[in-house]
């Protein structure tokens, strides 16, 4: 019987091909339907190996999953850019290759963002989804998130309610 690693560690620059490649699938999975199809594709194709080579020297923190030496996933995380709410810390991204959903990789890679926020100081957590998406917002429920605030997301002039689920 062959073991499978798991590994959740910072991004490097070597990653990007990986990260975007995980990106492009994940956003096409979760979003086609939700966010219109033009700017769908404007926000995949921007987001290519090269904007994830500069994303990974950036001032966020990136964290990637590893199966086995293959990237699965990644995170980012960082201040809570929500001045208006009371929380420091916030999770920005969380994605996985469609092929590795399901297996509990996400919530092994989500409970890591939160450990390292408040490791490094942050009281409160937020999380930022889509309303209508149904797959993000029971992910975020289940891991016991409140879902206290909510904001618009324009994409190409198509405006998309978005809501803000909290941890303390």
């Amino acid at each position: 019987m062959k073991t499978l690693s798991i590994d959740i560690r910072r991004a490097e620059p070597d990653d990007a091909r990986a990260i975007s490649e995980a990106h492009r699938s994940s956003w096409q999975q979760a979003y086609a339907g939700l966010i219109p199809h033009k700017p769908l594709r404007q926000m995949l194709d921007r987001r290519n190996e090269t904007w994830w080579r500069k994303a990974t020297r950036g001032s966020s923190t990136m964290l990637v999953v590893e199966i086995s030496g293959i990237v699965a996933g990644y995170t980012t995380l960082g201040l809570s850019r929500a001045r208006g709410l009371p929380y420091d810390g916030e999770i920005y991204e969380i994605y996985l290759r469609p092929e590795y959903q399901g297996m509990g990789l996400g919530s092994v890679l989500f409970i890591e963002a939160r450990r390292l926020l408040k490791s490094l100081g942050c009281n409160g957590v937020v999380v930022w989804c889509l309303e209508d998406s149904d797959v993000a917002s029971r992910f975020f429920r289940s891991h016991g998130g409140k879902d206290v605030a909510e904001g618009m997301e324009d994409f190409d002039g198509t405006q998309l309610r978005k809501l803000g689920y909290v941890w303390h």
